[in-house]
């Protein structure tokens, strides 16, 4: 018995040792597997979406030597009567709106700041739609209608292998991905892990197999379908998305700070949600896509590109927002009024009748809510309507 106790002893104490020789050698992947699971946690998450960069593996978007973009002060607008309520019931971070490209309200909640970096989530797909434009009106890549295993080779034999580039664009891909983020087991949060231990996201979506339509039956909102348009834009011009997005569009603009993407462990940028940007600078890229991609006295991102990528084309199912291109319409489309949309309450609403744009960035947990996303849009339009 003392001898079996003898043994049970130098075996628990082996494991041990393990167990810290494991986590010394990983400790990186763990720290960021641990924020991940706590990443939306109601005493955590204002901080976080300011600090991304101290959580995940990051890459920085050059902002050029241009100039800061113009921000010029009009006259400050009188919000909306539901204005504060609407603060505090959406955890509201910040507000920008711009009218006629000048600043009309500029407000930041919740111990946040103008300097504060905060995580796009999915306005990042807006961000990726405009690169796309410009890299196929410089010719690398043919036409929408090529399948996306042409530029991105990694992909045959997957789910992906039939789909177009237009296919992806419209989130009508085909292929079975769980977008739920309340699910701890959903696609979408193992691609979370998957990020937050090194993977690679390239290998992630090579390793999806199932499909539930043929591509472009039905619009499905697919987050991986975006990381698939930016494997399209990797390999038609052999560049990576920050170093490609920081020379066409950001440093164009005049920001304010370097914005920068989270990545995977093999540096690729987390196209589909990881752009880190202050608010202001959110609201200039903002204008510039309202000005029909033209900002200072330079045309960015093409003017047909952006007409075509913010009117209603894929197959929403009826009543349902409408989509494009990686931008979104309200239920009711009205011509010229379009949005980049976050989980937690990000959004870029962009309105040219009204010449309006309104920068928002919130940490709310209930986002998911029926009604909420109506509401905010009607909340918007009410803004664009009394700006002056």
């Amino acid at each position: 018995m003392r001898t079996f106790g003898k043994w049970l002893g130098r075996i628990l104490l082996m494991l041990a040792l393990a167990a810290v020789a494991v986590y010394f050698l990983k400790r990186e992947e763990i720290t960021r597997l641990l924020a991940v699971n706590s990443l939306f946690s109601e005493e955590k998450i204002v901080s976080n979406f300011s600090n991304m960069d101290t959580l995940f593996l990051t890459a920085d978007i050059a902002q050029g030597d241009a100039a800061v973009g113009p921000l010029p002060n009009g006259t400050a607008m009188q919000m909306p009567v539901r204005f504060d309520s609407w603060l505090k019931e959406r955890a509201v971070t910040s507000v920008v709106v711009l009218k006629n490209g000048a600043v009309v309200h500029e407000s930041y909640h919740q111990d946040t700041t103008p300097e504060d970096l905060k995580i796009s989530w999915s306005v990042a797909k807006s961000y990726l739609s405009s690169l796309m434009g410009i890299v196929l009106a410089e010719g690398h890549i043919e036409s929408l209608d090529d399948p996306v295993t042409k530029y991105a080779p990694l992909l045959k034999g997957s789910a992906y292998d039939g789909a177009t580039i237009k296919n992806v664009l419209q989130m009508s891909s085909g292929v079975t991905f769980n977008e739920d983020y309340l699910d701890f087991h959903s696609d979408i949060n193992r691609m979370g892990r998957v990020l937050a231990l090194g993977g690679t996201l390239d290998g992630f979506a090579a390793g999806l197999s199932e499909t539930f339509v043929a591509p472009g039956t039905q619009f499905q909102y697919v987050s991986i379908d975006t990381h698939v348009i930016g494997m399209v834009i990797r390999g038609a011009t052999g560049r990576s998305i920050p170093d490609l997005l920081g020379e066409k569009i950001i440093s164009k603009l005049g920001y304010e700070q370097m914005p920068y993407y989270v990545t995977d462990g093999e540096g690729v940028a987390f196209v589909l949600g990881g752009l880190n940007i202050r608010t202001r600078d959110y609201a200039r890229f903002g204008q510039m896509v309202l000005q029909e991609g033209q900002y200072g006295g330079e045309q960015i991102v093409p003017a047909d590109w952006l007409a075509a990528a913010t009117v209603p084309s894929a197959n929403t199912q009826p009543g349902k927002l409408h989509y494009g291109y990686q931008w979104w319409m309200p239920k009711d489309p009205r011509e010229g009024e379009f949005f980049g949309i976050g989980v937690y309450g990000q959004y870029i609403y962009i309105n040219r009748a009204e010449g309006v744009v309104i920068a928002v960035n919130s940490a709310d947990r209930k986002f998911k809510e029926s009604g909420v996303t109506d509401s905010n849009i009607a909340l918007f339009r009410e803004i664009a309507k009394t700006a002056q």
